[in-house]
């Protein structure tokens, strides 16, 4: 890897060389880097791009690295990735795709990951998305992740788009059809300039006992705007719970729609949502410490969406 390609990799997976455990580095649409494990496989898709990731039963305190760098201008991609974790598992998997284009051509990436999650496995999931560079060409990225989880499962994604991608569609569905099955998404996204994002968090709770937490936060910044659209289904007697706060400055805009569905009498669901610009006496605190006012606004802002 060239300079430009460590750093994007340190940007989306915090790595400083190759991590240890199983892992696929993905860089200009091929495989640069692989390790497998004995309880984790990675296996390259042989009908189109992709691989999938095969965790045994049982598999407890192990990791997996997934990153894609894109230094190349004008590279575009569609890949599909798919997790198949066994019954009984404890993994944290880590995602995420930075893009550097200083070219005239639109570099885009593409990912479709869907997740088969076995009875009573527990699964991190990170995914974060990056974008640099000084050329005329866009950093497009369009994720989607599709979940399914058995019985007794748990699943927990923090996914964000830390800066400089400039149109985006983000798209994650669960399906919780095991009794007892639960997950809670973070997502959080940035934008500035003239940047456009949209997100749909949609979640279907299906079984007895089921539950979701679904936190959205988006800061929206200069003239760039963001779509989030919220929906929880309830067909069971389930507990289902949603956020979406966002902050609004400069000219930005910021469109929240949240959707509750309940089809059974025993589906408790509830909605919060909040949007406003920064308060003034939070600049004013920090101000009087020392801070300029745009010093102040960051530190904000990254409380804010940590």
């Amino acid at each position: 890897m060239d300079s430009i390609e460590k750093s994007l990799l340190k940007e989306v997976a915090a790595l400083d060389a190759l991590p240890v455990g199983a892992y696929n580095i993905r860089t200009n649409g091929k495989s640069s880097a692989r390790n497998t494990t004995a309880n984790i496989d990675i296996i390259s898709k042989t009908d189109k791009s992709g691989i999938d990731i095969i965790i045994k039963p049982g598999t407890k305190n192990q990791s997996v690295h997934i990153p894609v760098i894109i230094s190349q201008t004008g590279l575009q991609e569609l890949v599909y990735n798919d997790f198949f974790i066994g019954e009984d598992c404890d993994v944290t998997i880590v995602a995420g795709c930075g893009i550097s284009n200083c070219g005239g051509e639109d570099s885009k990436h593409d990912g479709i990951h869907s997740f088969h999650v076995g009875k009573n496995s527990k699964v991190r999931y990170i995914e974060k998305h990056y974008g640099e560079g000084t050329g005329t060409g866009k950093r497009l990225m369009n994720p989607t992740t599709l979940i399914e989880l058995e019985e007794g499962a748990h699943m927990e994604l923090e996914t964000s788009q830390i800066a400089g991608i400039n149109d985006t569609v983000r798209i994650t569905r669960a399906n919780l059809s095991g009794k007892g099955s639960s997950i809670v998404i973070h997502d959080k996204i940035l934008t500035e300039g003239d940047q456009n994002a949209k997100a749909e968090l949609s979640v279907e709770l299906n079984a007895e006992n089921t539950s979701c937490d679904l936190i959205s936060r988006g800061v929206a910044k200069e003239e760039s705007v963001q779509q989030v659209d919220i929906k929880i289904d309830g067909n069971a007697p389930c507990n289902g719970h949603a956020e979406c706060d966002s902050i609004i400055m400069d000219k930005g805009v910021i469109i929240a729609t949240p959707q509750l569905k309940a089809t059974n009498v025993d589906a408790a669901l509830i909605h919060e949502a909040a949007i406003g610009k920064i308060a003034g006496e939070q600049l004013m605190k920090l101000m009087t410490m020392g801070l300029s006012e745009k010093e102040a606004e960051e530190m904000i802002i990254r409380g804010f969406l940590r």
